[in-house]
């Protein structure tokens, strides 16, 4: 046909158009058409009628010049206009009717209702039976009506206004048919217009813009249009009625005739005369027969109303105004609609014959309807306000009572850290329970039936199955909100006066169940997907599954393919206020597999207030379908994909719009209903006041999250001079009739040019980062417990400052406490005291206590915000009180730990008594058994057990008495492995001062250093202010190690003022550094991770330490470990054996744990210096323990500690080096580790022997007693092992005088001590019995890491100086790949494949150390003082192992750093030669 080929739809006769080919962003929907060109009509008036705009009837055709001459010249022909039904001439101008019709012939069934929805909406008539433009046969098309509802108000007998809302094709209404007979002088449209809506051409007519005598699509056509009355006085009907307008002859179209005049109510005639022998005067006289109101009008007729007879009458139009003319067809209307009883129901148009319905010639359509009856079935006599409780069990109680407890565990209060591990056991206690519950047949049959082949077969299901739902629903909620309406009026009279009853509290009591009934009778498809991401969430959450009778996996992808349909996805549960993290994550993941991982988003939020325009404004943007009735605003956020057509990818560079996640870093504003065309100009005053009170707003938020930030566009991009947009009023007059106001349509298209202005300029998100965004913005959410726990902000701030506060007066007393507890363990290792009394540590303590309660009382008495902090005072007196007395107690039970040697004594006592029993065995044993566990009993009492510590809990409880529980979401489980030093780039912890805060600008041209944080976004710290944090990190790290070995805890034991002590010297290097020279700011978020990195790599350490301190301190573990040798000694004493025997004894029962700690710690000696000797790795400087390492890393080929290696070497280094130390002690403990510690102790065997040798010589010689030969004894082996005469205070001796027998003693009983300790040694107890600092890997960590581990600023590549801070400039061998370290070209996402070496030898090649230099590569020591330290010398040597690597390792970097080798960074051909072999050959080679 002529038509489709001018309108350029040819092709879509067959291949029809689909929503999904007009609903994605254009180029040409970006901007605004009044007028086109003839080949871009379809796409203008598609663009305008999912805006809403009815203008797209009216749309200007821009005339080619060719055309434009050939009109001309044939204007006074008579041939210039050919007609006909199979197409127009080329000279004539389409018809707009045409046009809507040629779109929707060739439209899909899902577009062709897209289309009728928006004409209903732009409160057009909708085409009701349409006749097939090649066979002529009647279709009606039912199912483009399925989604319209119609709102109206009606009055009753007692004149109380009803109100109706229901869906078209339902409701039960009057209906007038208008037809004509021959041609007419009078518009039959045009009449109808006036009676419907005289402001508003609802019927296309002859006088409308655009207009041409010719069409070629709407003969035969009728629609449809409904006029809506507002309950008010001034409606033209007082009921809803229908609209009917054959179009052409009636004559020549005898089905739609029949079928009209069938169903109307009243039947209207508009014809020239009657005349007896006009082909059409059979019908005319049937109709007039008819029982039903005949309407005749006459067009060339000047009569007034005249009733012919019952029921028929005659009005004449010619030379009459118009305006009476249609009061009087009105008025007649209305007469005869009140004598009818006939109805007109849309739906029963289907029951007539000889007509195509769409819904029953569709396969898919017929299948989905099937399905959705039959979810429907499944809801039969079921009360409303229950059904989400049987039906959808896994979104109702136990999933709010899940989200209550996920709030609160990222919401812990300063004191309830130790609750989190009982909130997770009841969190998987309520998923259990959750997982349990029965998936309702309801569900099973949805989840079934959407798991089909058939694309547009699930669609239909789902959409019917909303409209369905939508209809069930309807009756009861209005029902409830009418009582709803009435209970708060009540509420509100009894407020008005002042009504304080009991019947005030009962009807709000009321109006709150009334509440939760209209919450719980909200039943759509989002509940129905809520319940299905519930059952997944439940599912995956679980050890135990049970039989689902689905399949779980089918689920995500369920979601993805209604996403990609069209259907908006649940984000946020409005009723539980939560995100289903798990369920959103795996549907994107779907989503991903299904468009591919490199898809990337623009974000688009809208944010307003309930029932504000938002859904009605993305409606009209991108011509969606968000539920838009008011009373029935969804709660929750919703997200929708918008696709991108393929020429404006490049140009946009994303493939979708996602609208209504708020991810997005800009905004605009918009006011609406404003109708002063000027209102931009007038409101300049308005503009500025509202950009002042942003920025006041940010400069507070600012203050609160230590963010350097001062204006509001320092955080959102934001231009109050363009950025304030001012929309018209959505309705062109007043509802219902009212079409949308076309100003609002343009407000609508200009908003969208400027938000894809903004789009283009912006971050876009892969979707595959979208989940992690998403993840973190809800985690960031959740635990802003400020928000929801205090009632303004004075309140935080005031808050956060006692916080601070409590931070200082408790590290006040736990460091008083941490000098007197150092001060008085000195003492009794010197024996000047033996036992500490809690009253010596209070009067210790008493002169801190003291101060920290005048500090105290000063703050909550003198503070500016005293009125308020007054709340608070009583409860942080006690918590400063309760740690006041912990730090005491632990004290005095760390100090009070010398019980042994009174032991002794005691059994000794207790022997005497039982000398004359000695031969009776088991009467001693009973005895002896009794003695013990009474005196263990009191030691218990007296110095409770040694309890396990938990550092991590104790950090956590630390950050959050600083930072008020503001502790980072993915450290809340000790099991997190995120290490700040493992990050690629520290952007995302700082913010940049006020002097250098701007945006990165994109002006460099060649390569230059950028870095990709984790969320995706280009951040801006230079590599200088990379390598200066880096080496802070660093720094601390080696320090805060150091101050760990020096508290000697496993003397001394654990104390949580070890961490406070950590902490405290942490935050005042992360002070210091950035009130230096540098441009940025630490966010908290720093300070917290880096305190948490720390402490978890100091984990160990200080764990192995404790351990042996609670072996060695803890009186049950030890004195336990001791029975047998006490009872050995117990048994001497009473079978009389000499005093000399019993002390020998103990000597060496003593002397245990001495010769232990020296075997261990000489052989960790021995074994270092055999390492250093023997094995190839470590035989070496540190660059050939390098070399190994990187030897290593290419044998296991592992990408993930290729990077660690090369982001953290140093951590690197000890980690290889602990690995070679552990696996040299497993395979050659036998034949090395253990024939030298047996050498080891043999010799100290000897000396112990020596030493008693000679101490009794001493004696003899002298004439001493035992004390002086004690003396000499300790002095002797002061050397070799920890032990002094102190070690047996307490054990008397006074009578010891047979040294003789004392030495044979102890040579005896040393065999025996040798020979069980000797028995202990294995691979296990080397490593764990060894103080930290003592074992062999850290005495070689000491060696080979005291050295130079500056990285070059380009490749990262460590100086091979061994000196730390060493004279000269820093070196190395060879240098790498300068893409290795993130490096890429600007302007592109291309690493480099520079090497540094041959880059410097480059005279064409520049960098930007930073955003406003550019420096040479020759030149490079120009750049800074990072620069100018380094010697790179011009070198083109091939350097085979980092091309290897690279070739290896391409796309694993290119994922690492999201950017790829191509372009200029692409790798060259002849790295790809180089093999492993000759990578590990080249090491040996420049190394």
């Amino acid at each position: 046909m002529n038509l489709f080929h001018r309108l350029h739809l040819e092709s879509r006769q067959h291949n029809k158009l689909r929503t999904v080919d007009v609903l994605q962003l254009t180029a040409h929907s970006l901007q605004s058409h009044e007028s086109c060109a003839e080949e871009e009509l379809i796409q203008t008036f598609l663009q305008k009628l999912l805006m809403m705009d009815y203008r797209a009837r009216y749309i200007h055709i821009n005339k080619g010049k060719e055309q434009d001459q050939t009109q001309r010249r044939d204007k006074n022909s008579e041939n210039e206009v050919t007609s006909s039904k199979k197409g127009t001439s080329v000279s004539e101008q389409i018809h707009p009717m045409d046009v809507q019709m040629a779109v929707f012939h060739c439209a899909d069934g899902f577009l062709k209702q897209l289309m009728v929805t928006k004409l209903s909406q732009c409160q057009y008539a909708l085409p009701l039976l349409v006749p097939d433009p090649d066979t002529q046969q009647i279709e009606f098309p039912l199912w483009t009506f399925r989604q319209i509802n119609k709102s109206w108000k009606m009055r009753n007998t007692n004149n109380e206004i009803i109100s109706h809302n229901q869906p078209i094709y339902k409701a039960q209404t009057p209906m007038v048919s208008f037809f004509r007979f021959g041609s007419v002088s009078s518009s039959k449209s045009q009449l109808m217009n006036s009676l419907i809506n005289e402001k508003h051409n609802t019927f296309f007519h002859r006088n409308c813009p655009g207009s041409s005598r010719t069409r070629v699509l709407m003969d035969g056509v009728v629609e449809i249009a409904w006029f809506c009355p507002s309950g008010k006085n001034t409606d033209k009907f007082t009921d809803c009625v229908a609209f009917c307008n054959l179009h052409g002859d009636a004559g020549e179209h005898e089905k739609q005739l029949q079928i009209l005049t069938e169903m109307a109510s009243v039947n209207v005639v508009i014809l020239p005369r009657l005349d007896r022998h006009d082909k059409s005067a059979a019908i005319i006289q049937n109709l007039y027969k008819d029982r039903k109101p005949l309407i005749f009008l006459f067009t060339e007729d000047e009569s007034a109303v005249n009733e012919m007879k019952k029921g028929k009458f005659k009005i004449g139009l010619k030379d009459r105004n118009q305006s009476e003319v249609s009061e009087e067809i009105r008025r007649v209307i209305n007469d005869c609609l009140s004598e009818s009883t006939s109805s007109f129901r849309l739906e029963d148009v289907s029951k007539h014959s000889d007509i195509r319905v769409d819904e029953e010639d569709d396969e898919d359509c017929k299948r989905g309807r099937e399905a959705a009856q039959q979810m429907m079935s499944l809801l039969e006599k079921k009360d409303l306000t229950e059904i989400k409780e049987s039906l959808l069990p896994h979104q109702g109680k136990l999933w709010h009572q899940w989200c209550q407890k996920n709030k609160e565990l990222h919401r812990p209060r300063a004191n309830e850290t130790e609750l989190e591990s009982r909130k997770h056991t009841e969190m998987t206690r309520i998923r259990q329970q959750q997982h349990e519950s029965d998936i309702s047949e309801f569900m099973k049959y949805f989840i079934n039936e959407t798991d089909s082949d058939s694309a547009n077969k699930n669609i239909y299901f789902l959409k019917l199955l909303e409209i369905h739902l939508d209809e069930y629903i309807s009756a009861d909620l209005s029902a409830i909100h009418k009582k709803y309406d009435e209970k708060w009026s009540t509420v509100v009279r009894l407020k008005e006066n002042y009504d304080k009853s009991k019947e005030l509290t009962t009807e709000q009591a009321e109006l709150e169940r009334i509440s939760e009934e209209l919450q719980a009778a909200a039943f759509g498809l989002q509940h129905i997907m809520r319940e299905i991401g519930q059952i997944y969430e439940s599912c995956s959450s679980v050890k135990n599954k049970k039989d689902l009778q689905i399949k779980l996996s089918s689920l995500p992808s369920l979601a993805a393919e209604m996403m990609i349909s069209g259907f908006p996805l649940e984000l946020m549960d409005g009723d539980a206020a939560h995100v289903p993290v798990i369920w959103i994550s795996a549907v994107l993941d779907e989503l991903i597999q299904k468009l591919g991982d490199q898809t990337r988003v623009f974000v688009l939020s809208v944010l307003g207030i309930q029932s504000s325009g938002k859904s009605t404004m993305l409606n009209a943007m991108f011509g969606l379908q968000f539920a838009v009735s008011a009373g029935r605003c969804t709660r929750g956020a919703f997200m929708q994909l918008v696709k991108v057509s393929d020429e404006m990818k490049a140009q946009m560079n994303f493939d979708y719009i996602l609208v209504k996640v708020r991810l997005n870093p800009s905004c605009v504003f918009v006011h609406q209903n404003v109708s002063d065309v000027t209102a931009g100009e007038k409101n300049k005053e308005g503009r500025r006041r509202l950009q002042e009170t942003l920025d006041e707003m940010t400069k507070l938020a600012a203050e609160e999250e230590v963010y350097d930030a001062e204006y509001f566009s320092d955080v959102i991009r934001f231009d109050a001079r363009n950025d304030v947009k001012y929309f018209a009023h959505l309705w062109e007059g007043n509802p219902p009739m009212a079409p949308p106001n076309p100003n609002y349509c343009e407000n609508i298209q200009e908003l969208k040019e400027t938000i894809m202005s903004h789009a283009a300029k912006s971050d876009k998100i892969m979707l595959t980062h979208l989940k992690d965004r998403i993840k973190d913005l809800w985690e960031a959410l959740l635990k802003e417990q400020f928000v929801f726990s205090f009632r303004n902000s004075l309140e935080i701030s005031a808050y956060r400052k006692l916080e601070t506060e409590y931070s200082k007066w408790s590290w006040s007393l736990r460091s008083a406490m941490m000098e007197t507890e150092n001060k008085l363990h000195n003492k009794i290792e010197n024996e000047a005291i033996h036992e500490v009394e809690e009253t010596i540590l209070q009067r210790e303590l008493k002169e801190t206590s003291e101060e920290v309660e005048k500090s105290i009382t000063e703050f909550f008495d003198k503070d500016k915000d005293k009125d308020i902090l007054i709340h608070w005072k009583t409860s942080f007196e006690l918590k400063i009180k309760d740690v006041q007395e912990n730090i005491v107690r632990e004290t005095k039970r760390k100090l009070n730990t010398h019980h042994e040697n009174t032991l002794y004594e005691k059994s000794k006592t207790l022997a005497l008594k039982l000398k004359d029993k000695a031969n009776d065995e088991e009467t001693l044993k009973k005895e002896f058994d009794v003695f013990w566990k009474q005196y263990v009993k009191k030691i218990i009492t007296d110095t409770p057990a040694i309890k396990d510590i938990d550092i991590l809990t104790d950090v956590k409880r630390l950050l959050n008495d600083i930072h008020q529980g503001c502790l980072p979401v993915e450290h809340r489980n000790d099991d997190s492995e995120y290490n700040i030093l493992n990050v690629l780039s520290f952007s995302e912890y700082v913010i940049f001062k006020r002097s250098t805060k701007k945006e990165m600008q994109d002006v460099v041209k060649d390569a230059c250093r950028t870095v990709k944080g984790k969320s995706g976004s280009t951040q801006t710290l230079s590599p200088e202010n990379e390598a200066e944090i880096k080496s802070l990190i660093t720094d601390v790290e080696q320090k805060t190690e150091r101050m760990i070995q020096s508290f000697n805890i496993s003397k001394m034991g654990y104390n949580i003022s070890c961490i406070q002590k950590l902490t405290g010297y942490i935050k005042k290097r992360v002070a210091e550094h950035q009130e230096g020279p540098v441009n940025y700011k630490f966010k908290n978020e720093f300070f917290m991770i880096l305190v948490l990195s720390i402490c978890k790599r100091a984990n160990k350490m200080i764990s192995d330490q404790q351990r042996l301190f609670k072996e060695a301190n803890d009186p049950v573990l030890y004195l336990e470990r001791k029975r047998a040798e006490y009872y050995s000694i117990f048994q001497k004493y009473c079978h009389g054996a000499t005093s000399a025997a019993i002390f020998g004894e103990i000597i060496c029962q003593k002397l245990k744990e001495p010769i232990e700690q020296s075997v261990y710690k000489k052989t960790a000696r021995d074994l270092s210096g055999e390492m250093r000797s023997n094995c190839e790795s470590l035989n070496g400087n540190r660059s050939n323990l390098e070399k190994h390492i990187l030897k290593t890393l290419a044998e296991e080929e592992d990408f993930y500690k290729y990077m660690n290696y090369i982001d953290n070497p140093r951590d690197h280094f000890k980690y290889f080096i602990r690995d070679e130390v552990s696996r040299y002690i497993t395979d050659k403990f036998s034949v090395s580790v253990l024939r030298k510690m047996k050498e080891n102790i043999k010799l100290l065997q000897q000396k112990i022997m020596e030493a008693a040798c000679e101490s009794t010589e001493h004696v003899q010689v002298n004439s001493g007693d035992v004390g002086l030969w004690l003396k000499r004894f300790t002095q002797q082996l002061s050397d070799v092992l920890i032990f002094s005469e102190k070690d047996l205070s307490g054990v008397k001796h006074d009578d010891v005088d047979d040294f003789i027998l004392l030495e044979d003693v102890i040579r005896q009983e040393l065999l025996a001590i040798v020979s069980d300790i000797s028995s202990s040694f294995n691979t296990k107890t080397f490593p764990v019995n060894l103080d930290y600092k003592f074992r062999p890997d850290e005495i070689l960590i000491d060696h080979f890491c005291q050295c130079c581990w500056v990285q070059c600023p380009f490749c990262n590549a460590i100086c091979t100086n061994t000196i730390k801070n060493h004279d000269g400039d820093h070196s190395v061998s060879f240098h790498r790949v300068t893409g290795l370290s993130g490096i890429y070209y600007s302007n592109t996402e291309n690493l480099s494949a520079h090497i540094c070496t041959s880059a410097v030898a480059n005279s064409n090649l520049y960098f930007y150390p930073n955003e406003s230099q550019k420096v040479l590569w020759r030149e490079y020591r120009t750049a800074g003082e990072d620069y100018a330290k380094w010697s790179i010398t011009p070198d083109l040597s091939e350097l085979p192992y980092w091309k290897w690597f690279v070739c290896r390792f391409q796309k694993d970097l290119e994922k690492h750093y999201s950017k790829t080798f191509d372009g200029q960074g692409k790798i060259a051909d002849e790295w790809k030669k180089y093999s492993k072999q000759d990578a590990l050959e080249s090491l040996d080679k420049y190394i």
